[in-house]
């Protein structure tokens, strides 16, 4: 799939806000940069943190409850 299409999917799963998708992305980012496996199957050495969350957030795999309500 299309990293254009995958950041839509992503997106979506957070109702069109673009605010929470980035911070969504930057704190799992640090996360997978700290060490954390993805959750998803992926080989983490060809692609990019970003990349991993992005498709993590569109696949609906991580809990985003915690940035949602700060909103």
């Amino acid at each position: 799939m299309r990293l254009e299409k995958i950041t839509a999917k992503a997106l979506q799963n957070l109702n069109d806000d673009r605010y929470l998708l980035s911070i969504a992305v930057a704190k799992r980012v640090e996360q997978l940069s700290a060490g954390a496996e993805p959750v998803i199957d992926i080989d983490k050495k060809k692609y990019k943190f970003t990349d991993i969350a992005l498709m993590e957030i569109a696949q609906n795999k991580l809990d985003l409850t915690e940035i949602t309500k700060k909103k």
